[in-house]
């Protein structure tokens, strides 16, 4: 049993970040490691005094918080008694890559803590990142390998995390999986979109270490359903593989279609992400776009616009300003976004701690450009909600100085040009490719996993469908299949 006074006990504390002045001079983790001197301030001791908070309900609503149905109350009290072994024995038993979801989950579980109903939940997400972190100091984590090989082959499309949580759970069942992906290295956005000082990419590749050890195959570089050298043809696809997954991600940004859009110096925060973390990795020295020296401008206030403006941090931006159309959230939960639900809150980011402004309750009306075509400003004005829509308040027309604008809006499906349509893959009218109850596409054989199924969503969910399209696709080769699935295709968040 738990610790039933240690929430009385311990206030919740996590382990500090690294001075800002600091941290904007390179591109490492914003918080401190233990190798470079975390247990100086945070020891263990402290961590596990942390998971003691955890109340051991009755009614357990972190599950309800987490998709993956992560047994949280049983791995915080075996952290608390310092059995790593047996506290990732039962974290990954619901969750292939604790270390992506401790890194960069936004924690409904947290939100739906019993404790959050005092705005002080356990600290779940730093608790499960030390599990995993333990696992692999003291060599917890080894490749599973089937006991028996199925001659099935599958193709997995995409190596953000639904992927790879699909590839392992058929490597493990004992399936031969290729995971394609198109860019130069594994990973989707966790290699190219997540930046460097969120989720160091050495954390990634000793995962991909252990699926090449079990099994799983990785081909990068490959457009599949294109058409150029090194591509895979969907008529290949279809002849060498028995089931494909398709895992690749909504990936087309939305746009914003205001007079002088088509200015340079205007771009989408997918374009500008990639080249910032290949920057950081040593990869590309001078970034073709960067944000050194200049103004920049974010419009979209969610985690996407955080990563852009703490990359624009470390390039050298003059300034940042990061413009939001919706009102600032409140301090506190309003009436209408009760506990357990997730908590709709003003949040401070690391890299809102690093600096920069950021403005609610404002759009942009146009973009102004220079003599070469170049953007210089924003014209923006502030709005409010008249009858459900934004209506813009008059006179408060004004300019933003801006030579560099990232549009980080969110995302509006799947890529449909090449093999969505190769496929002839039916796609609803939010742009996302319709499935049935068993993850299964409008074409027999091909499956959809993650984001490209379910729109834009949280990396938790990601990982949930992958290994719930795992479990169906194990079903549809062998006839049946001992995979979990924790969620069905239209499940959806509690709200």
């Amino acid at each position: 049993m738990a610790d039933s006074t240690g929430f009385l006990k311990y206030e919740r504390a996590m382990p500090p970040r690294r001075p800002v002045d600091v941290r904007i001079m390179d591109w490492k983790d914003v918080y401190l490691s233990r190798q470079s001197g975390e247990d100086a301030v945070y020891p263990v001791a402290a961590l596990r005094q942390q998971a003691a908070r955890c109340m051991d309900c009755g009614i357990p609503f972190c599950h309800h918080g987490c998709p993956l149905g992560n047994l949280i109350p049983e791995w915080n009290d075996l952290a608390r008694r310092d059995d790593w072994r047996d506290a990732i024995e039962r974290l990954h038993a619901t969750n292939n890559f604790p270390e992506f979801t401790g890194k960069l989950c936004p924690a409904p579980c947290e939100g739906a803590c019993v404790l959050n109903l005092q705005d002080s939940p356990v600290t779940i997400k730093q608790i499960e990142w030390e599990i995993i972190d333990q696992a692999f100091e003291h060599g917890f984590v080894e490749p599973q390998t089937p006991a028996e090989r199925t001659g099935r082959k599958v193709a997995v499309v995409g190596s953000g995390p639904a992927g790879l949580a699909a590839a392992q759970q058929l490597t493990r069942a004992g399936h031969d999986v290729t995971v394609l992906e198109r860019a130069d290295k594994v990973g989707g956005l966790l290699r190219y979109g997540i930046p460097e000082f969120k989720m160091e990419k050495s954390v990634l590749d000793r995962r991909l270490d252990q699926m090449r050890a079990e099994g799983t195959r990785f081909v990068t570089g490959v457009e599949v359903g294109g058409s150029g050298e090194g591509d895979v043809s969907v008529e290949q696809l279809r002849g060498e593989y028995e089931a494909v997954v398709l895992a690749a991600g909504s990936t087309v940004g939305r746009d914003l279609p205001a007079p002088g859009r088509e200015l340079d110096g205007i771009h989408f925060a997918m374009e500008f992400l990639p080249f910032g973390n290949k920057q950081a990795l040593g990869e590309l020295d001078d970034p073709p776009i960067t944000a050194r020296g200049k103004d920049v401008v974010i419009v979209g206030g969610g985690d996407t616009g955080a990563d852009c403006l703490g990359t624009s941090h470390r390039q050298g931006a003059r300034s940042v300003t990061q413009l939001e159309i919706m009102p600032a959230p409140p301090d506190k939960r309003d009436e209408g976004n009760p506990w357990p639900t997730y908590p709709m809150v003003m949040r401070i980011s690391s890299a809102h701690e690093e600096g920069g402004e950021r403005l609610y309750s404002v759009n942009t009306e146009r973009f102004l450009g220079d003599d070469e075509g170049r953007v210089r400003a924003l014209v923006i004005h502030e709005v409010e909600r008249v009858d459900g829509r934004f209506q813009k308040v008059e006179g408060t027309e004004r300019e933003l100085p801006a030579q560099l604008v990232l549009l980080a809006m969110g995302f509006t499906g799947v890529q449909r040009e090449g093999l969505v349509e190769a496929l002839g893959l039916e796609v609803d009218g939010r742009g996302n490719v319709v499935r049935d109850g068993e993850f299964m596409s409008t074409v027999p054989g091909v499956f959809v996993a993650g984001d490209a199924g379910r729109g834009q969503s949280l990396i938790v969910w990601a990982i949930a469908e992958g290994r719930a399209a795992a479990g169906a696709v194990d079903t549809w080769l062998t006839g049946s299949s001992m995979l979990p699935r924790p969620v069905t295709p239209t499940a959806v968040a509690l709200r």
